[in-house]
């Protein structure tokens, strides 16, 4: 009888690690706009490397534009830095959000439009990027923006 009640202590340990920290709805919003918002502020100092922090550095995750589908984060960078390799290309950035809903989980989508404002001539767009959260933070895992 001892081993079935170790057992059944150590999935209510299990199961109550998982429920650890719980937020609300309103709470992940306000923290997948941070990141956004954080998102702008470096790619608004020509900071590539910094904007892709809110991207999940896995080469699972997912890039889908104008130039078809990238797969990883590695060639996501290397697509932005190509596109933008100066300050005047990668202008002022701009995000309008539209929506932020739950898919489930710990998975939001945020649809929105970005604005760039440059010299070089500016350009605008849409765009539906997956969140999800991974080791406790805000990360998207799929971004479509055309």
């Amino acid at each position: 009888m001892k081993p079935i009640y170790f057992l059944l202590v150590f999935l209510v340990f299990s199961c109550n690690s998982k429920l650890e920290n719980p937020t609300s709805p309103d709470e992940d919003k306000t923290a997948i706009l941070k990141v956004m918002s954080t998102q702008e502020k470096a790619w608004n100092n020509h900071d590539l490397e910094g904007f892709m922090q809110g991207y999940w550095k896995s080469d699972s995750l997912k890039f889908y534009g104008g130039n078809g589908l990238t797969l990883g984060w590695k060639n996501t960078l290397a697509n932005y830095k190509k596109g933008y390799p100066t300050k005047a290309q990668s202008g002022t950035l701009k995000f309008v959000i539209n929506d932020v809903s739950q898919i489930e989980a710990n998975n939001y989508w945020v649809m929105g439009e970005y604005h760039l404002t440059r010299d070089v001539g500016n350009a605008n767009g849409v765009f539906i990027i997956i969140f999800k959260k991974i080791d406790g933070e805000w990360k998207i895992i799929a971004d479509m923006s055309c």
